[in-house]
């Protein structure tokens, strides 16, 4: 399958003289904001980026960020739709292409509605004004007494024509007014309805075109082999490992099979896809000793010991100097949340044809233009020779192996001189994909006999990069010396009230490949924060809902939305579980809160919405079993552009966080990872799945919050307390595996044990 070239489509829209086109104003490069994923870039392309366009024949819309499986471009089409006045199906939406689509940066933080559609509205709603007084000054009347229905301009006497015949024979350009007025939020139509998903019907009859099906002509195959030191990207032997080739372990296979090599970058080549599946998995290749990497068994004691900057985000000590009240309670506890995978179910893949003059890939990754860069950095390309064509992967909500494997194919491109295809094997993704970076929060917390919030200090360790590309590495374009990015501060300071309040950030280089994954460290200080809080109501006998909702009196959203929940789920002030007793069939049954707001980007950010679960579950005595049995999750996204895309995205939001608080953490040994396959990273299964009770505030009058990653990061904290409801032990460190909740309760009852013999 090849497609048509965006590119062309670009310089055509520029030469069409039957055509409006909003264009972004001319300005210098996009910069990452400092501690942001991004890279640097010098590159101006040739023409202006294009948001929204009107042509004879189709209405175009722009947008730089991608659609991971979560609906972007439905929602995004419903924007430019009402501001058109056009249904969706008029509209074609082109999202992530590098040189059709502005550089907005990656698709990460739940931005994409919530920022990147800004300009999108603001250039669909300036461009029916401008063909508005257009087809005014052409019919000789006032452009307010036109108005549009489904494309349709209708003036006075019975005038109608088409927006593609009232730019017929006409170039009108315009750059983006920022303060252009878009509709009312009350005349919206389109905006604010649940309309059906543009993909699924093709994919629901497997017609989609995902990356792993593109096929371009004069096409070969090629599989990677990875060195040994599975997972790492840091220390002076990563690029220089490679002994030997034993190039005649391979010929049997077939006479085209090539092998390349450049440092430790290895790969076989062929016509045929399984002969190199077959190549890559015989080839003998000898790696030198490499040093082996810390132990890990001790994960909390492992990253506290790896070299860290302190970073102060908080400090209000300095205005409460005076001593707490007599009877006051100080907690202090330590959280430790593990390496996870992206687990994408399909491996990487990725399509290139390098040429010097004009490289072309297809491929799935999250960030087209950030990659753009780093590759044309690798290569020692201009940027605006290389162009990414985006195309639906498999999913990953952070940063997997997508990028990689393009990095791959378009060298072994360049190495060969024809179009390459390059697929990862489910080891090689599971292996060398940056994990999701484990993280170590430090909290000490005080409340006063009444339950008024003293004093918090917390401190979060977060072990990880923006992983540059593996070739880079490997090829040693590029040193593998430790790295660190300012990301562990998200959602660092608490939402709730305290008095005092001191927050460090601890950045720290990854102990292995490690990067952003859904929620980044917002999800696990929030598990820090919510255990924290649940803990004190605990210790001041408060109920667990009316504690959070005392100490959020500055923030009436989130109040009324734990409120909500708490009706939704028949929530009983002061109820208990079990707390320790199991019923006749040996289970012990508990429900647990979790509130939080995903508050992200540069400190101190802003925040996407707000979200809150009440969760039911059952752990049993003797295997650490753990039952989910009913879930009440609820999500303040103010406006919502498609409620059901918002549904969806808290129902995909549940599956993903229960699987990772119950089940994944990554493994390894002296060389590396050694999770490198599904037997070894257990997910949730959906016969798992609870009931599950969504309850959607309605914020229609406010402006729209990133929905994709708020949903996520209350679960933890709700299993941990409702774990504790259930059998009166607090838990720590996630994930709550039957055999870490198993260990937890057979130690408490020997400890019980023994002190009641003493």
């Amino acid at each position: 399958m090849l497609e048509h070239s965006p590119k062309l489509l670009q310089k055509n829209l520029f030469e069409n003289n039957d055509s409006l086109l909003i264009l972004r104003a001319p300005s210098l490069p996009p910069q990452p904001v400092a501690g942001q994923p991004g890279v640097v870039s010098t590159y101006l392309q040739a023409h202006d980026d294009i948001f929204v366009a009107i042509t004879a024949a189709q209405i175009y819309a722009f947008n730089g960020h991608v659609d991971l499986g979560t609906g972007i471009q439905t929602a995004l089409g419903q924007i430019v739709a009402d501001e058109l006045d056009i249904q969706p199906e008029q509209l074609r939406m082109v999202l992530g292409h590098t040189e059709a689509s502005p550089n907005q940066g990656p698709t990460i933080a739940s931005a994409s509605i919530q920022i990147s559609a800004i300009p999108l509205r603001k250039a669909a709603a300036q461009a029916k004004q401008l063909l508005l007084q257009h087809q005014a000054e052409k019919w000789q009347t006032e452009a307010h007494l036109l108005h549009v229905k489904n494309g349709l301009i209708n003036g006075p006497n019975g005038l109608q024509i088409s927006y593609h015949d009232a730019v017929k024979g006409t170039q009108l350009r315009a750059y983006l007014d920022l303060d252009t007025q878009t509709k009312p939020r009350e005349l919206l139509t389109i905006v604010g309805t649940s309309t059906p998903r543009v993909d699924i019907p093709k994919k629901a009859v497997g017609q989609f075109t995902y990356v792993h099906d593109v096929e371009v002509p004069g096409m070969w195959h090629a599989r990677v082999v990875r060195p040994p030191y599975a997972g790492r990207d840091s220390g002076d032997f990563i690029g220089r490992s490679l002994e030997s080739i034993d190039a005649s372990s391979i010929q049997h296979i077939s006479p085209d099979v090539l092998i390349v090599q450049e440092g430790d970058f290895v790969a076989v080549v062929a016509q045929r896809e399984e002969h190199a599946i077959q190549a890559a998995r015989e080839l003998k290749v000898q790696w030198r000793t490499i040093p082996p990497l810390p132990s890990l068994h001790d994960l909390g004691a492992a990253i506290k010991a790896h070299p860290h900057t302190p970073r102060l985000l908080k400090d209000n000590t300095d205005e409460h100097t005076a001593p707490h009240p007599a009877g006051s309670i100080t907690l202090q506890n330590e959280y430790v949340w593990p390496f996870q995978l992206h687990a994408s179910i399909g491996p990487s893949c990725a399509v290139a044809h390098y040429t010097p003059q004009r490289s072309r890939l297809w491929s799935g990754t999250q960030n087209p233009h950030m990659l753009r860069t780093q590759l044309s950095e690798l290569f020692e390309l201009e940027e605006g020779s290389i162009e990414i064509i985006r195309h639906e992967a498999s999913g990953c909500y952070g940063r997997n192996c997508a990028d990689d494997v393009c990095a791959d194919a378009l060298l072994i491109s360049k190495l060969t001189n024809r179009p390459i295809r390059v697929q990862l094997s489910r080891e090689q993704e599971h292996a060398w994909e940056p994990k999701g970076a484990a993280q170590l929060m430090l909290n000490t917390a005080s409340v006063s006999p009444e339950g008024e919030l003293l004093h918090y200090d917390f401190a979060t360790h977060y072990p990880s990069n923006d992983s540059p590309l593996l070739a880079a590495l490997l090829i040693g374009k590029l040193a593998a010396n430790p790295r660190t990015l300012q990301m562990g501060d998200r959602t660092a300071v608490p939402p709730y009230q305290y008095l005092s309040q001191r927050i460090v950030c601890n950045d720290t280089p990854p102990i292995v490949r490690a990067s952003w994954l859904r929620g980044v460290s917002a999800l696990p200080n929030s598990f820090a924060h919510e255990c924290m809080i649940d803990e004190l109501a605990t210790a001041v006998a408060h109920d667990q809902v009316a504690f959070r909702i005392m100490h959020l009196h500055n923030d009436s959203r989130a109040q009324e939305l734990l409120t909500a929940i708490a009706e939704k789920a028949q929530w009983v002030p002061h109820q208990q579980g079990s707390r320790g007793k199991a019923d006749s069939d040996g289970w012990m049954h508990g429900r647990g809160v979790g509130y939080a707001r995903y508050i992200h980007s540069r400190f101190p950010g802003f925040g996407a919405a707000w979200a809150a679960w009440i969760l039911d579950l059952k752990v049993h005595a003797q295997s650490g079993k753990i039952i989910i049995k009913h879930i009440v999750v609820g999500q303040d996204t103010g406006q919502m552009v498609n409620p059901a895309g918002v549904r969806h995205q808290l129902h995909g939001n549940v599956i993903q966080s229960l699987s990772r608080s119950l089940y994944e953490s990554v493994q390894f040994n002296a060389q590396g990872s050694t999770t490198l396959e599904w037997g070894a990273y257990p997910i949730l299964k959906f016969t798992d799945l609870p009931p599950i009770d969504i309850i959607l505030m309605d914020r229609q009058n406010e402006d729209p919050l990133g929905a994709g990653e708020s949903g996520s990061l209350p679960c933890a904290p709700a299993i941990a307390n409702a774990l504790f409801d259930a059998t009166n032990i607090r838990f720590y460190e996630a994930p709550f595996t039957p055999q870490r909740v198993s260990q937890r309760l057979q130690s408490s009852l020997t400890n019980s044990r023994g002190a009641n013999t003493q």
